[in-house]
């Protein structure tokens, strides 16, 4: 077996998470309807049928994996500030290759 050098590792580790994200239907679906517009967790939750402590969930881990931002934040009609989430990409391509995945993101 080869050895991997740390920098190759942690690549690896940020690739296999991302390719990871991308497997999960909700983060899936969450991420490519923030594609041309922002959205709220609220307005993700009611909108996609994903209970609202899921899509926070979802969000978060997609947040760390630097895939969405935060666009701005706006008020409620409660006065509440609401963050509204943008995907950071377009398009996401994973090729099969040795020794690992290839992972390909497209900028929004």
């Amino acid at each position: 077996m080869a050895k991997f050098t740390l920098p190759q590792l942690k690549k690896y580790d940020v690739n296999q998470k991302v390719i990871l994200a991308l497997a999960d239907a909700e983060s899936r679906v969450i991420l490519f309807s923030i594609i041309k517009k922002s959205k709220s967790a609220p307005e993700l939750a009611g909108r996609l049928r994903i209970p609202l402590s899921s899509v926070y969930k979802k969000l978060s881990e997609l947040q760390s994996l630097t895939l969405i931002e935060v666009e701005r934040t706006v008020l409620s009609d409660r006065g509440r500030r609401l963050k509204m989430y943008r995907s950071r990409i377009r398009r996401a391509d994973i090729s099969i290759g040795k020794p690992e995945p290839v992972l390909t993101l497209v900028p929004n």
